[in-house]
This record gives C-alpha cells, sequence and structure tokens, in this order.
C-alpha cells in the first residue's frame, strides 16, 4: 500500500486511495476500504478463471499472483512478473490499519501455447492481507538469453526493506539472470537516497526521498528505468552506474471535492512505463500522482540531454506503452476514469488505446481489462495482463489488434 502518492507507480493500493491527507502527499484509505478491496478480489477471483475473457478478451493464463510486467523472451514464450502475494511475515503497517506481511512469493512465469509455469520463484513480496497490491517482481527484460528483472520497492528509501528483514535486500533492485545466477546489479532506492534528482517536488514533508522503479527497457549494453516514486528516468550502464536521464517535475492541478484542499495542487508525475521509439528517442507514459485527474496523463518524449517534451497528452493514469512495427503508439491506462473514481465493489476498468499516425485514436479494449498491469505486443495481438493487483486471479489476455 501507498505511504506517498509517488509511489502509485508501483499499482499498490488502487482501491483505496479514496481520502489523501496531505497536498499531493500520503494517502491513507478511508474506514473500511481494505474490505472494499477483498470483495473486489473476491469477485474478480470467481470472474477471472473462465475458458474466456470479456470484451473480445482471450485468457492465456491465469491463477497469477500480482502478475505486472510482460514480455517476450528469446525462445517465443512470455514471461511474466509476479509481484506475488507477500507471505507470513515480517509485517509492517499498512495505511488501512492492518498490516502487509513479507514473504518470498514474487516469481516469473513462462507461458507457451500448451503450458504455464513458474520458472523462477522465492523472489521478495509484501502485501496487504489476502495477497492484494503486492509489491515485488514488477518488470522484466532480455538482452539475447541474459534476463533483466525489475523490483518494485515497497516504500520511501531503503528503510522499509531494511525492516523486513536481509530476504528483502532485493527489493528496489535491478536483477541480472543467467546461468551464473541472479545477482543485482543496480540499487535504486541508494541512489535515490544518495542524489534524490526530483528534490522531493511535489512531496509531503517527510516523503521527498520516495524510490519504486516500475518500467524497465533493456538495451544491449544498458538498461533504463523509469523510477515511480523519485520521478525520474535512469540508466544502468553495463558497470552497474546509474545516471539521471530526465527529472518529470510536478504540475499543479484543480483540487478535488475534499475539504481542506486549497483551489489547486501541485501533482507529481510519476512515470511508469518506458519504450524507444522509431525516431531513436525514448518515451515515456506517466501515471500521475494524487489526484489521478481524468485525461491528465502524457507520454513524454525523452532525448538525453533535453528536457521532456510532451509527445501525447488526454490520457489517464498510464501503466505501459509500446510502439508497433509502423511507428504507432499503443497505450495503456489502468484506470480510465481515473484511480479515485473506480466504483466501491469493483476494480477500476482500464483500457488499451492506439494512436494512429493521423492522430487519430482507437480503443483496442476496455471490456474485461480490471486494473491491467502491462502489456507486450506481438503478431497481430497484445498480450496484457490482467487483475494486476490481485492474487491468484490474475490473467495475461489476449486481444486482436
Amino acid at each position: 500500500m501507498l505511504r506517498s502518492i509517488r509511489r502509485a507507480g508501483a499499482v499498490a493500493g488502487l482501491l483505496t486511495l479514496a481520502v489523501v491527507t496531505a497536498l499531493g502527499g500520503a494517502a491513507t484509505a478511508a474506514p473500511g476500504k481494505a474490505g472494499r478491496a477483498m470483495d473486489a478480489r473476491q469477485a474478480m477471483a470467481a470472474a477471472g478463471h473462465g475458458a474466456g475473457g470479456s470484451g473480445g478478451l482471450q485468457v492465456v493464463a491465469e491463477g497469477l499472483d500480482n502478475p505486472r510486467g510482460i514480455g517476450f523472451g528469446p525462445d517465443g514464450a512470455l514471461y511474466v512478473a509476479e509481484s506475488g502475494s507477500g507471505g507470513a511475515g515480517p509485517c509492517i503497517d499498512s495505511p488501512e490499519g492492518g498490516q502487509a506481511c513479507f514473504g518470498r512469493s514474487g516469481a516469473v512465469t513462462r507461458i507457451t501455447r500448451h503450458s504455464q509455469h513458474r520458472v523462477l520463484t522465492g523472489l521478495p513480496s509484501v502485501a496487504d492481507e489476502g495477497g492484494v497490491a503486492a509489491s515485488g517482481p514488477v518488470d522484466l527484460g532480455f538482452s539475447g538469453r541474459t534476463g533483466y528483472l525489475l523490483m518494485g520497492n515497497p516504500g520511501g528509501g531503503t528503510g522499509t526493506r531494511e525492516q523486513l528483514g536481509p530476504a528483502a535486500g532485493r527489493f528496489g533492485k535491478l536483477l541480472k539472470v543467467d546461468l551464473h545466477g541472479i545477482r543485482s546489479v543496480a540499487d535504486f532506492p541508494a541512489f535515490e537516497e544518495a542524489n534524490n534528482p526530483d528534490e522531493g517536488g511535489g512531496a509531503e514533508p517527510g516523503f521527498e526521498i520516495d524510490s519504486n522503479p516500475n518500467g524497465l527497457l533493456v538495451r544491449h549494453r544498458s538498461q533504463l528505468v523509469t523510477d515511480a516514486g523519485g520521478n525520474d528516468l535512469l540508466k544502468v550502464d553495463h558497470k552497474g552506474r546509474i545516471s539521471v536521464v530526465a527529472v518529470f517535475p510536478p504540475r499543479l492541478v484543480d483540487s478535488p471535492p475534499i475539504p481542506g484542499l486549497p483551489p489547486q495542487i501541485p501533482m507529481q508525475a510519476v512515470p511508469t512505463s518506458v519504450v524507444k521509439g522509431p525516431d531513436g528517442a525514448y518515451y515515456v507514459g506517466q501515471l500521475t500522482g494524487f489526484p489521478f485527474p481524468p485525461g491528465g496523463a502524457n507520454v513524454w518524449r525523452v532525448v538525453p540531454g533535453h528536457k521532456p517534451k510532451v509527445f501525447a497528452a488526454g490520457f489517464t493514469n498510464i501503466i505501459d506503452i509500446a510502439f508497433d512495427k509502423r511507428g504507432r503508439l499503443y497505450v495503456l491506462e489502468i484506470a480510465t476514469d481515473g484511480l479515485l473514481n473506480a466504483p466501491e465493489d469493483q476494480l477500476p476498468v482500464g483500457r488499451l488505446v492506439r494512436v494512429n499516425r493521423d492522430g487519430s485514436r482507437t480503443t483496442l479494449a476496455s471490456e474485461g481489462l480490471n486494473a491491467p498491469g502491462g502489456f507486450v505486443l506481438g503478431r497481430h495481438a497484445a498480450y496484457i495482463t490482467n487483475n494486476s493487483i490481485l492474487s491468484d486471479a490474475g490473467q495475461v489476455v489476449k486481444v486482436a489488434i
């Protein structure tokens, strides 16, 4: 669950962001919201185990624990980062008044036409009761036969993972996975503590240090990472050195109708995803921070050494982006109506949108996309992680494009 709005990129606590206690700062849940999250989990678990999907979606994998990033491996199979379902503890306080508990339930699942099985297990995970809204493995990618796995961070800098014990030491890190085993490449919470590139802009006092890596782009000799907590795009070179490519500043937006708020408040960027565009520039999608206004999310174009520029605007709560071979942009929204507007008994509904070359936009899927967590483009289809904040009810669904 979120201690700071900047960490909304982890998709944790999407159903409990009803009450915000500071001006663009920390989020806490209204009384009774934890039960609401569990009700939604039970409803989606029941709905998520069918042979088919809603709105033209085909279920190709199910029974996943908080599935997030997805990609194709060098063998042509799909690989999914599962944030897990937490475990028996140690535990930390959750804003709902309960506990979020640690376990080694994070995993990576391999999916083919004929099988689905976990190929990497025992990874750190922390989740609320029932395994809801976990933090753990959040994205992945490959360079040849070497895999890279990005781990989310459950809060702030390095302090939270230290509270959870030595087994939680991989939170917030980029891991390299090959025949030699699993080893840490880069530590983003430690980098945030030492550098704080956005200087805590728009954060509540006391929450200026915040790292939550969420999006990964694997290159031949480097990796690009969006830090949703730090509001920046970072580069990791072949020696594991981290450098800043871009910082995304907060901007003023109209306040929601919550007593005590001024007319406008600073909204943080919360970058969630990064890809390389057909022109060689980097493109970054943003979730946005509180108050998550509908139409307030942008896709940024980033050229190293220059300030980010808005490439496409008017989206809501972007969780992932991609370009196809024809240079068309695809955008996945986790909550098309905004994270604060999900119905009481449902997960937020997302959508997959294509931005056509003439600037027009085509909605490719919406019905049945419940808190989607990531996607990858395949041959004439997109593969999307669905029910991404639920344990044992997560899916991968296929939609024709």
